[in-house]
């Protein structure tokens, strides 16, 4: 009985085993590669597959989602005989399990290679300053050689970017000081052109502050002589009107003279030559003016008597004015 059982727990097992070899469930976004006696059969893909069981065999089992790998720096000599150090980061895909089982033996090491050779095709063309601002240039290149030689190991090449590039030490220092140099001169530039549109501006504004005050001061000139000339019109007008004579003007003039008088630094006097006309009309009234000619002189000390009476005279200009000097009224 012992045997027995023995055989048949050995058959169980056995059962056992031959049910899990022959139940295979892939994950989503896998495959699995079938080989029956080392030869390949078929491509399992996701969900619950049926193999034969101690025949079949999985040989590799692949991921189908996109990868990301990255890559070490490499140095890489440009154009111009300088050293760089490149870091690239690499996104791919397999596409055709089979192809990347057979037809390569490790597609990441061999992606790795591919892009080290590409690359240092591509940068040996170029020099530094090229290198530095054409990153878009070098993906773009490399990914098409990448995508071209992958296609038949069952790999897509998805994208391809530079992580950095890494000049030597000196040529840093010779960059960042050239940068320095640049920044420096653009804030020169910048303070200049902003010192000479200050200048510019406070100048237009001087400029039209003048313009609006000398317009002003035209205008205040023109309105003040404007009033000047219609006081003197207005006067012009009332004494028309009211008729006066060379009487009521030659008292007026009298009753003038003291305020002319006023002041210690009144010394000459100039007394037109038709107030003595107009004066001839009133000495017949006031009997104490002297007779008077048209050039005759005034003396407002004594108006009764004539400046040539006394000595004091000056005598009758050629303008019919007499010019006289007179000592100061207290």
């Amino acid at each position: 009985m012992s045997s027995i059982i023995i055989v048949l727990i050995i058959l169980v097992v056995l059962v056992f085993i031959a049910l899990v070899k022959t139940i295979q469930v892939i994950p989503q976004a896998s495959a699995a590669i079938v080989e029956r006696f080392g030869r390949y059969t078929r491509t399992l893909n996701a969900g619950l597959n049926i193999v034969v069981p101690f025949i079949d065999s999985i040989r590799n089992r692949i991921d189908l989602r996109e990868q990301v790998v990255p890559f070490p720096p490499q140095p890489v000599i440009t154009q111009d005989n300088l050293v760089v150090n490149i870091d690239t980061v690499i996104y791919y895909q397999v596409t055709d399990a089979r192809a990347a089982t057979y037809e390569v033996a490790s597609y990441i090491q061999a992606i790795e290679q591919l892009t080290v050779t590409t690359l240092r095709n591509i940068i040996g063309g170029m020099d530094l300053e090229r290198t530095l601002t054409s990153r878009e240039e070098i993906n773009a290149a490399l990914r098409g050689v990448l995508d071209e030689a992958t296609g038949k190991w069952g790999i897509r090449v998805n994208r391809v970017e530079l992580k950095a590039i890494e000049p030597p030490t000196s040529i840093q220092d010779s960059m960042e000081k050239q940068m320095r140099a640049d920044r420096d001169k653009r804030a020169a530039i910048l303070q200049a052109e902003g010192v000479r549109q200050s200048e510019i501006l406070r100048a237009e504004g001087e400029k039209q502050s003048s313009i609006l005050r000398a317009e002003g001061e035209a205008k205040a000139a023109a309105l003040k002589a404007e009033g000047e000339a219609q006081a003197i019109r207005t006067v012009f007008e009332s004494i028309h009107a009211g008729d006066a004579d060379q009487k009521l003007l030659a008292y007026q003039y009298l009753q003038m003279l003291p305020k002319i008088a006023e002041g210690d630094a009144n010394k000459l006097w100039i007394v037109p030559s038709e107030i003595g006309d107009a004066l001839k009309g009133l000495s017949g009234a006031m009997g104490n003016f002297g007779p008077m000619g048209g050039g005759s002189g005034f003396n407002p000390q004594n108006p009764g008597k004539s400046a040539g009476a006394d000595g004091n005279g000056a005598g009758t200009g050629a303008n019919g004015t007499d010019r006289r000097e007179q000592p100061p009224i207290d």
